[in-house]
């Protein structure tokens, strides 16, 4: 299983906006921080958006925000929001077509390597759906006291 790239950015977005909050973001800002194509990263942003993870205004003063606490954004509702909600593994029932196969027969629920699939998958997503934003936002202040402080000194300090 492969994840979009704009699943980290947009997860590193959402910590970075609880650094500086009451603040709304420009993309350009945002994206200026790792040096990321603005327009790519504003795709990631519109897709928070759309989800209710972020806030977008217009205007001079405009930019995005949380729009939720970050304790009630987990990275699930973000990896949901840029790659999708469907899942990763599709069975298509290649059992059917074996031979003496029951053409009746859902493979989906009785086929081993199906069942092994959703299985790694739903703990993949509860795992997901354990973490929230706030719950990295600790750890990185925890891990790297400095980095919240110095992330709302390159915003503050970074220019248009």
């Amino acid at each position: 299983m492969k994840m979009n790239e704009g699943v980290e950015w947009a997860v590193h977005s959402c910590v970075n906006l609880c650094f500086i909050p009451g603040e709304a973001v420009t993309a350009k800002r945002l994206a200026a921080f790792y040096e990321l194509p603005t327009a790519y990263l504003n795709k990631q942003l519109q897709a928070l958006t759309r989800a209710g993870i972020l806030s977008s205004t217009s205007g001079p003063k405009g930019g995005f925000q949380l729009a939720k606490a970050p304790d009630k954004i987990t990275l699930l509702d973000v990896v949901v929001a840029i790659d999708g909600s469907e899942d990763a593994f599709r069975c298509t029932q290649i059992l059917k077509a074996g031979p003496g196969a029951d053409e009746k027969a859902d493979y989906r629920k009785t086929c081993v390597v199906s069942m092994s699939m959703r299985k790694a998958e739903l703990t993949y997503r509860r795992e997901l759906a354990a973490k929230t934003i706030a719950d990295l936002v600790a750890q990185v202040e925890s891990t790297y006291p400095e980095t919240a402080e110095n992330t709302r000194g390159w915003f503050a300090n970074l220019k248009s």
